[in-house]
């Protein structure tokens, strides 16, 4: 994602030792969380009732199919502590929440995970278009979010100062989902408004995340009001969302931005994640290469793979669609083989992530009733 990377295929070496490196990983994730002396009490409860003993018999990361398929349910309602390893039980902890569009929302905790996905997130970031010491704009979810704070960190440990907006998607699908689009479109308006404010009172702002459905609805605001997002001052977008395409990123950098980075001055970075895996980066986006958008997981921390819609222990091929199913492998939290509610195509490693990728990444298409995305 640097000025510098390369689009040239990583060495056979790389790719062996990044693959050296997860196997290892994987061993010592397990050991923590099953070990009684650092364990969660939900991982040492559920030890009883597999068929292998963890500590024993995972020897690598492709052990880890001996796990029955986690459950969605496993993570909704509480108690939250029983997720909590006993070897940080002198922590402080998060709990953060994914959307809740689906009934309870999931819940996770966390302790420094959230800090150190963007820590290391932050070293792929330019620092021409991310200037260090620079003022921040969130614009995006807040309330029980781990993006919210995560953002806030990135701008803090990159020297700036955050500034976020109070966002609930909650009540954007559930408007949504009513039919009240008129009332959905207000409360962007009203989020944008709270964006534009800040943008606009000398808070020297140059760095900003943001949803694609924000970015776009900013940038239209700004141009209403006669400016734009270079004039008030942002010089470095990173974004996530289900939305990014090849033609939305097209006609976001050259039609809302204004061209290009040496062009408009303004960067932008796709990213793919969630409150469960943390970050996956994007390999650079340009016009050379129509905008494509690959995603590859923060390894050995978390590991995406493209499976099988119907068997879902089965890797698909380099260019063929599967659903993605995730694996998070940090000593907070464990989750073997979580099946996501999204699809997209298998992409083979790249020189700045040595190991596979995801492109097209868009919700699950066999989900019964679909999904509604609301202002991602």
């Amino acid at each position: 994602m640097t000025a510098s990377s390369t689009s040239s295929p990583p060495l056979p070496a790389a790719i062996d030792q990044a693959r050296a490196a997860l196997d290892a990983h994987a061993v010592e994730t397990v050991q923590w969380h099953f070990h009684e002396s650092t364990g969660c009490p939900f991982w040492l409860d559920k030890k009883n009732e597999l068929n292998f003993d963890p500590l024993t018999e995972i020897r690598g990361f492709d052990d880890l199919k001996k796990f029955p398929e986690f459950q969605d349910e496993w993570l909704r309602g509480g108690p939250v502590r029983r997720w909590v390893p006993r070897g940080l039980g002198d922590k402080p902890v998060y709990v953060f929440e994914t959307g809740g569009t689906t009934g309870t929302p999931k819940s996770r905790i966390a302790c420094e995970d959230f800090r150190t996905d963007y820590s290391l997130f932050s070293d792929t970031l330019p620092d021409k278009h991310f200037p260090p010491g620079s003022n921040w704009l969130m614009l995006g979810p807040s309330g029980p979010r781990r993006l919210r704070l995560a953002v806030e960190h990135l701008a803090q440990h990159r020297g700036g100062i955050c500034f976020c907006i109070d966002l609930d998607p909650r009540w954007v699908i559930k408007c949504l989902k009513k039919g009240w689009i008129d009332h959905a479109n207000e409360y962007k308006k009203h989020c944008i408004d709270q964006a534009i404010t800040i943008l606009t009172s000398g808070h020297d702002v140059r760095c900003m995340f943001g949803t694609p459905k924000l970015i776009e609805a900013l940038c239209l605001q700004l141009e209403e009001r006669g400016t734009s997002l270079a004039e008030v001052g942002i010089t470095g977008i990173f974004s996530g969302g289900t939305e990014f395409t090849p033609q939305w990123t097209k006609f976001c950098v050259e039609e809302l931005f204004g061209g290009p980075p040496e062009e408009s001055g303004i960067y932008m970075t796709p990213t793919y994640g969630n409150t469960l895996m943390g970050l996956a980066c994007s390999e650079p986006v340009t016009a050379a290469n129509a905008y494509k958008i690959t995603y590859h997981a923060p390894q050995p921390r978390a590991v995406v793979e493209v499976v099988d819609f119907d068997d879902t222990d089965r890797v698909v091929g380099y260019g063929e669609t599967g659903r993605t199913k995730l694996t998070t492998l940090t000593k907070e939290f464990f989750v073997p083989g979580f099946l996501e509610r999204d699809e997209g195509e298998r992409e083979p490693p790249h020189a700045l992530y040595p190991w596979d990728g995801v492109s097209g990444v868009r919700p699950f298409s066999r989900l019964e009733g679909g999904t509604t995305v609301g202002v991602y």
